[in-house]
């Protein structure tokens, strides 16, 4: 009969878990900083080209991994534009792939987390004498549970990415090497055991993180 011993060696797992971490969770932050302003905006403010942009930020929730790989690493190689920074072969190239693939996703559900309680509450907030900025922060609290739905999804497509992290990682042993990129080494390699075991991990965060979702929006309610 088939079967994988599953005996965790937390000696060689745990820093590829922690390396993993420490990238998605500076590239989600990162991905906060710029998606839930650029979502607030959309939702509470008309402006000339405005469709466009929602169009476009909705477009790029299908954004092919290896293309913002393949983009980065241009950018990034000794050649490119920002050759000069170092960061090509670095855990920062992978912030800024898993970074550029989570903005997207957390801008759109941002904005349309945002957009109902604009229309429902935004004319009151403007009355009281606050600017769309200042009612920024209030509108925000008020749609608190769709925007950290998308904060949420914007970790769970950084942990889960692996081709642009690939492309501009490297995969270097100790350096580079996450959770999803060293799966897809060891099933390559044949040692479906470490590749198993990483992957149980995967999923384990995965359900962590919607379970602690789960609870803040269940007190919330109660």
């Amino acid at each position: 009969m088939f079967s994988l011993p599953i005996e965790f060696d937390w000696g060689e797992l745990a820093p590829i878990v922690a390396l993993s971490l420490e990238v998605s969770v500076s590239a989600t932050a990162l991905a906060v900083l710029i998606g839930v302003p650029l979502g607030g905006l959309l939702a509470t403010n008309d402006f000339p080209g405005r469709r466009a942009v929602i169009v476009v930020i909705n477009a790029f929730l299908g954004l092919p991994p290896v293309v913002v790989g393949l983009a980065l690493y241009l950018l990034l190689s000794r050649s490119g534009p920002l050759g000069w920074f170092g960061l090509l072969f670095t855990p920062g190239a992978m912030i800024a792939a898993q970074t550029v693939l989570a903005t997207p996703i957390i801008a759109a559900l941002t904005h349309r987390g945002l957009d109902g309680p604009w229309r429902d509450y935004g004319g009151a907030l403007l009355v009281d004498g606050a600017s769309r900025l200042r009612a920024l922060p209030e509108l925000l609290a008020i749609a608190r549970r769709p925007v950290l739905t998308a904060v949420l999804a914007g970790f769970g497509r950084a942990i889960s990415e692996v081709g642009a992290i690939l492309i501009v990682g490297g995969n270097i042993a100790s350096y580079t090497r996450t959770m999803t990129t060293t799966v897809a080494l060891e099933t390559s390699k044949g040692n479906l055991t470490l590749a198993l075991e990483l992957g149980l991990i995967l999923i384990g965060i995965s359900l962590a993180v919607s379970a602690t979702g789960f609870v803040l929006t269940d007190r919330e309610k109660s």
